[in-house]
This record gives C-alpha cells, structure tokens and sequence, in this order.
C-alpha cells in the first residue's frame, strides 16, 4: 500500500477520525451526574455569571484551544474549502494533545469575507482559552490576526505566519553563533513574500537583523519601491521592498550570508549557493521539496555551509511543532491576554539553548541512534524531544509576565516542576528525591567512569546540583572524552592505576584475607577492577555511594560492593527493588534482582527496606505479601513463608506501616476485593509495597506490569546495604543513572 492508502485508513478506522471527547471527572453514579450536570451545575454558573474569571476555575476554558480556518490555504493543497481541511485541523489537534497536554476544538468556518470570519471568531471568545488560526490565505490571515487580536482578551496565533518565524529564527541564532558572525551585520535573502516569509522577515528584525540589510524576492524578482507593482504589494511585504530595480533571486542571493526559502522547490542552484558571503547559512524550507536539497547545498561549497530545511528526513528540520504547543501552553497557564514578540523571542531565544544541551539518549534512539550534538547538523532540538515541554514553556510565561500579557503570576520554579510531571508519574515522582538530593548534595563514585553515558550523567548531575560525581577510570581517556563530547564540565577523576591507592588495597586484603584472597590479589583487584576500587572508596568514606552495573552482569557488579560494603547493622541481605509508576498510582515491586528463594526472615526484611524506600519517595507504604492464595485459602510450603513473614512484621513494634498477607495479586491491588471480601485485612488501601514470594516471580511480575501495563520503572534500587550502593540494568540510558544517582544521594543524607 502506498503512503496515501495507508492515510486513508488511519483515518477511516472505527472510530473515525483521530480525536474524541473524554470526561475527566467521576460519571458512575447518580450523585456524579447530578453534579457534572443539573441541578449541581448551577452553583458554578451563578458564579461565573458574577466573575467571568472563574470560567478558568470551573471549566476547561484555561486548557482548550480552538483551532480555526476557512482550508483557504492548507500547505501542499491550497484552496480545498472548509470540509476538506478537517483532517488537517484535527491533526493539529492531535499535535497539541500529544507534545503540550492541551485540548483543541477544531473550527472549520465556510466563510471566505474576513469581517465575518472575525465576527465568528470573536463570538467564540467564551468558549476558548486561546485561538490558534490555520491555513487561511493571504493576505486575508493578516486582517484576520489583527482584527482579532485587536478584539479578543485571549491569545490569538497564526502559526503559519509565526511558527516557521520562530523555530528558523532559533536555527538562526545558533547557526551565527557556528560560523562565527553577527546578527547586526547579517544580509539576508528571503524567497517568498507571502504571510510565512514576511512575518519571518519581521521576526528577524526583532531579533536584531537590521530591516535595511534584508532583501526580499517574490516570483517577479526582487521586491522593490520602483517595481511596476509595487503598489499592489501588501502592507506586509512594502516595508521590504527596498531591493535593487530588475534584480532576480540570483542577484539577490549573491553575497547574501543568509538565504531564507519559503516558496517553492528546486529554486537554487548550486552556483547561487556558492555565489554566498563566506560560511552562508541555508534555510531552504519549501515542502514538500526544499528550493535547494540538503546534501546539494553542502556539497556546494568547501567552507561551512549551516543548512536548514522543513523535511523530516534531513538534519536541522524547522517544524512548527517545535513552537505552537509550547507557547500556547505557556501563554494559557500565565492567563496571557495575548502572544506577543518578547513571548515568540523567548521561545526562539529558549529553543536554541535548549540544542547546546546534551541530548537524552530515548531522544537519539528515536531518531536512529545518530549523534545528535550541537553543531551545524544539529541546531535545534528534535520534536519528539521532552524538555521542550519544561525548557521552553517557563520561558514564554515568564515572558508573559515581564511585558504585562498575564494576568497571573507563576512560580517559575514550581511550574517547570509542574510541566515535568505532566510528562508521567514517574517524572513527578523522581522530582521529588532529586529535590532531596539537592538540598544535600553527596559525593557519588561511579564505578564505570569511562562510559560515555556516565560521564554525561555525571555532566548532567552537576548542572541539576543534585550530587558531586567521582568518575573512576583513566583520567585521560575520561577527559578525552568530555572534550569529545562537546560538554563544558570539569570532572572529578579517580584514578585506580595509581599508585596512591595501595592502601584501598590493604583494606580489601584485611577484609577478605580468610576468605581466600591474598595481598597480591587484592593489590590487582583495587587497581584492576572499578567495581573493588569504587566499594572500598565508600567503604572507607571518600565517596558517600556508589553506582555501578551499566557495562557489567548484574551478579558480578553486585559482588564487590557485597563483599565490601556489605549489608546495614539491621539487615542481613539485600534486595533489588522497581518504583513502577501508572498514570493514577505507584507501586515498588521487592525483590526482583537478588534473593532467589528467600525464607519467611528474607520476606519481611525485604518488606521492612522496601517500606523505607517508597517514603524517600514521600509514599506512605501499604505493603502486601504475594502469593497465589488469599489469608490461608491453600496450605503448603510455599505460601507459609509470606504467611509467617506478616505474623512476624505484626510482632514487630518497630513496623510502622500497614501490612498483610498472602493474598493474590488482585487482591492486593484492588480495593473491592479487599475490603469487600476480606474486611479483617490490614491494609487501608490498595497495596503500593508489592513482596514477592521469590526472585523468578518478582522478575517477572515486575516486567508483565511494566510492559503490559504501561508503567515506567524507576530502578533497580538495593536496599538492606550498609551504605548507599545501587547496580543498575546492562545498558541503562543517562536519565536512568542520574535517577539512581538522586535515590542514592538520598539514601546518603539519612546515613
């Protein structure tokens, strides 16, 4: 099937279309009806009916944007009408949902006059939190974004004039940055004069391109005040025509250091490129196909040649979707009565920052696992990049609230929290032990220092302040790699090689002299062997933890931290637990790394560990024992041991949390079967602390759960050691590590 089949049938399939309406409130009963509709509604409108404010506090005005159009001028289609343009609007809709947590009511008006258009917009205003206008032609989305931004006290967008003008302008200000020039000398060609090309014109101004230095084509050439035409140019474009009399776009793109494409494919030559100012910067970002190809405009040249384009399958693509989500966002939850140049700089200003980060590691893998670092093939993040969400939003609302558009004040702090934990659970959950941990930051041995990926999570531990990372491993070859890596951080090294180290030996060897193990095996075992040199490091207070495992199996990473560190004065085994994070609930699953079959005494001191684990993570523990029988229902061996583990946590005065068992794995987790069956239950509540009756059924249990049921693990955490050690999974990406990093910087304060 072609591209085009296959559209047809993402669409077509039952249901129809790609969006739908979900209640977000509870629906089951009589009382929940009664209170999402009459007679309950009514206290809410009287309210608004006093203060038109509170329509943001009872409805879901403050996060519900209306997409609009007329389908006058749908990219790649043209003029195909209202109806037509639906599927596009949709999916505008679905753009906003997936990359910023707002909800769209698509709008498609067949209404070609502009004043009505306006006056049906406008009539709406109740309705929507903001108004994101789409596809409508030129020169009529002009008067329209005027008109209605002059009228309405919500934000008012047209992304296809503006969104192109600020992803372009952030590509912009990296992409000087690279060949090393100034945006206030900068002379620019653009190819195109319609509503995307001039409002990209004007942004570039606003950014600091003097508006003298900008030349402007359209298909008769260069714009000019003398042109035969100039006269029936908009009130948009005249202010460029300031170009020479006859001139083409080969005259115009002659020692231009900047080319700007916005019109249509296969415009530019090679020759034009190389006709450029030295180091020129290419945005050819006509679609489908670009006015020049990528690798054409590279290979036209030997110096550097920065090339953008608007196709997915080329470095440096410009997608609106990189600005309209984020800014809306942004400018609903700042209440911003519009989006206005300081709010569209901040997002350009904030995404080309944003590119000199490193990159997460689920953001390269989605990209194919090329590098993606900052440089002329990388000058802006990748859509299906997360931070956007937290980097960039913070940033249109501040700028929101420094030029008087809100009217409300936000904790910026707080909210970039806020916008983090719309991303899942698991990120809320995490920023609340990476919040800990920089309260206090402690130093952390990492075991495998010379991995590339742990070295970027130590670069990204000391940007966050949540630990002082100790990388273990050849100093040179560490530093070679920062430096390969583009990251501006000086490590803190540890250098087993050395010789300074001989007395890590010799803690080691007064260990393990009776188990086996000799002065001159333990002298190779410190030097030779990152995982020994990091246990002892902790061991003997250098480094307050430790984290290993990446690059290791799991039993053998977890050896030398045993033997050296070993477990707490109150524990006598360790144990390897997941946080699994759903959309509504959180549960840690013990033991699912270390205790094969462990016995009635393992349980519940994997049980008690564990209880302390989830409060680091502020979650008061319910703790339930699992088996396949529920209170005695089947009587052998196997489910005496979790049996007698909850009659010994019951004697336990020391035990502080709910907890009961064995009981089945539903009944732990859902509350009707609990407490309606089983009201003698300990637990006042569904199960967050899951004990598992042995290591094969902790393993899998946790997978089954994670896979699934859509969770995300945070782990594996060891708990029960002495002092703060965890043994990541072979393979474990960057966000991964600096999370163990903040569990075991946190373990560490209560030392």
């Amino acid at each position: 099937m072609t591209l085009e089949d296959d559209a047809r049938e993402y669409h077509r399939r039952d249901p129809p279309g790609k969006v739908e309406i979900a209640t977000t409130k509870p629906t089951n009963t009589q009382r929940d009806l009664s209170l999402a509709y009459s007679p309950g509604v009514a206290a809410p409108c009287r309210d608004i009916a006093e203060s038109e404010a509170l329509a943001y506090d009872y409805t879901a005005k403050g996060n519900l944007v209306g997409v609009v159009s007329n389908g006058s001028a749908v990219l790649g289609l043209g003029d195909i009408g209202a109806q037509a343009s639906k599927p596009v609007m949709e999916g505008k809709g679905v753009l906003f949902k997936r990359f910023a947590d707002i909800d769209v009511f698509d709008v498609e008006l067949d209404i070609d006059d502009p004043e009505a258009f306006v006056r049906t917009v406008a009539a709406m205003e109740p309705t929507f939190g903001g108004i994101n206008l789409e596809d409508i032609a030129a020169p009529d989305c002009f008067e329209v974004e005027s008109a209605l931004r002059d009228e309405l006290s919500i934000p008012v967008f047209h992304d296809d004039q503006h969104g192109t003008a600020i992803i372009s302008g952030a590509a912009l200000l990296n992409a000087v940055d690279i060949v090393g020039k100034d945006l206030s000398e900068l002379t620019v060609t653009f190819a195109g004069a319609g509503a995307a090309a001039t409002a990209t014109a004007r942004f570039y101004v606003s950014l600091g391109i003097p508006r003298e230095n900008i030349t402007m084509c359209d298909v008769d050439g260069i714009l000019s005040a003398s042109r035969a035409d100039a006269g029936e140019l908009s009130e948009y474009a005249e202010p460029f025509a300031r170009g020479v009399d006859d001139g083409d776009l080969a005259d115009a793109i002659e020692g231009a250091d900047v080319f700007v494409g916005l019109s249509v494919g296969g415009i530019v030559s090679q020759e034009m490129v190389r006709s450029m100012a030295d180091d020129p910067v290419v945005f050819a970002m006509a679609n489908p196909e670009p006015e020049i190809a990528y690798e054409d405009a590279k290979d036209a040249r030997d110096d550097t040649v920065v090339v953008a384009t608007g196709r997915s399958d080329d470095p440096n693509q410009v997608n609106n979707v990189l600005g309209f989500p984020f800014i809306f966002r942004g400018a609903l939850d700042a209440r911003a009565t519009e989006i206005n140049e300081e709010m569209k700089r901040a997002a350009a200003e904030a995404l080309a920052e944003l590119a000199r980060q490193d990159v997460p590691d689920a953001v390269v893998k989605a990209y194919g696992d090329q590098p993606l670092r900052f440089g002329p093939d990388y000058l802006i993040p990748k859509p299906l990049d997360q931070r956007v969400l937290y980097e960039v939003t913070p940033a249109v609302a501040r700028a929101a609230m420094d030029s008087g558009a809100a009217r409300r004040e936000l904790d910026l702090d707080a909210y970039r929290e806020e916008l983090e934990a719309r991303l899942g659970t698991s990120r809320e959950m995490m920023r609340v032990v990476l919040n800990k941990a920089k309260s206090d930051p402690k130093r952390v041995a990492l075991a495998e220092g010379e991995d590339e990926k742990m070295i970027r999570a130590a670069n990204r531990m000391v940007e966050e302040g949540i630990a002082e990372p100790v990388l273990v491993g050849r100093e040179e070859v560490i530093r070679r790699t920062v430096a390969e890596l583009g990251l501006e951080f000086e490590p803190t090294v540890t250098d087993p090689e050395e010789s300074e180290w001989e007395r890590y030996a010799d803690h080691l060897y007064e260990l393990r002299q009776r188990k086996g193990l000799t002065r001159t095996e333990a002298s190779e075992l410190v030097h030779g062997d990152s995982n020994y040199f990091a246990s002892v490091m902790v061991a003997l207070d250098d480094a307050d933890a430790m984290l290993t495992g990446r690059t290791n199996h799991y039993p053998s990473a977890l050896r030398p931290p045993l033997q050296v560190i070993g477990t707490a004065e109150d524990a006598d085994y360790a144990a390897g637990v997941y946080a699994l994070t759903f959309k509504n609930r959180v549960v840690f699953c013990a033991d699912a790394t270390v205790n094969l079959d462990p016995n009635e005494e393992v349980l519940a001191e994997v049980t008690r560990h564990t209880a302390e684990l989830a409060r680091s993570f502020n979650v008061e523990p319910r703790a339930a024992l699992l088996s396949y029988s529920d209170f005695g229902s089947v009587d052998n061996q196997g489910v005496r041991k979790p049996r007698e583990a909850v009659r010994m946590l019951h004697d336990d005065p020391s035990v502080g949390f709910p907890v009961d068992g064995e009981m089945q794995a539903d009944t732990a987790l859902v509350e009707e079967m609990l407490t309606g069956t089983y009201e003698f239950a300990e637990l006042d509540g569904p199960a967050n602390v899951l004990v598992f009756p042995n290591l094969e059924a902790g393993n899998i249990g946790y997978k089954l759960l994670q896979r699934l049921g859509g969770a995300e693990a945070i782990g594996p955490m060891l708990v029960g050691m002495d002092k703060p050690v965890h043994v990541m999974q072979r393979g474990d990406e960057v966000k991964d590590i600096v999370n163990l990093a903040g569990v075991a910087v946190v373990d560490a304060q209560g030392e």
